[in-house]
């Protein structure tokens, strides 16, 4: 089982980096389109105290990261 989960959309260009970032480190994550859900959507809101931004991404340890930079994802993957 995955243990990263990235809330974002397709189109988004933080998302993509951020997807980008996990393939070049070949680390598994699930992607969570939240245009496809309003549930998630609100999953996503709810995980970044009432917010609308994206990618939320949520680490193994519980940490949550929402529209890191590249260098921002790669300090916290090194």
């Amino acid at each position: 089982m995955t243990k990263i989960k990235v809330y974002g959309t397709p189109t988004c260009g933080d998302c993509i980096v951020a997807k980008q970032v996990f393939n070049e480190k070949d680390i598994a994550f699930d992607f969570i389109n939240i245009a496809d859900s309003e549930e998630d959507t609100k999953k996503a809101i709810e995980l970044n105290n009432g917010v609308r931004r994206i990618p939320v991404i949520i680490f193994e340890d519980g940490s949550i990261l929402v529209e890191p930079s590249r260098h921002e994802l790669l300090v916290k993957l090194s």
